[in-house]
């Protein structure tokens, strides 16, 4: 089963997010997108990833900038971290929610594209 994660600035979604892609199902979880959330809350769990993880944060949002930052440092999976100028924690500035809907479709298809081959479009 191809199963992929999306977790939202909501506090706890970060975390349990890559604590679910560090336990038993961590192997068949496929992809880990994380907008705006603090997956450093799942400290111990983060070296233990083995799920591609792209973290997306807004430019404006500085201290959950730092936080993400020392998250990535601790992922030892595939990993991305973006940064969207311009965005504040709820990307709720004009073209900013899009471009977060492009990093995370995009990130989702190359790695579902490894799983199950092409795509359509």
């Amino acid at each position: 089963m191809i199963r992929c994660i999306w977790a939202s600035a909501t506090l706890a979604q970060a975390p349990v997010a890559v604590r679910v892609a560090a336990a038993d199902l961590g192997q068949e979880i496929s992809a880990v997108v994380s907008r705006g959330g603090r997956p450093d809350l799942a400290a111990e769990a983060l070296a233990h990833v083995k799920s591609p993880t792209l973290l997306i944060v807004g430019g404006m949002d500085g201290p959950v900038i730092q936080l993400n930052e020392e998250a990535f440092a601790q992922l030892r999976c595939e990993k991305q971290l973006h940064i969207v100028p311009g965005a504040t924690h709820l990307f709720e500035e004009t073209g900013t929610l899009e471009e977060v809907a492009h990093l995370a479709t995009e990130w989702f298809r190359q790695y579902l594209r490894l799983v199950q081959g092409p795509l359509s479009d």
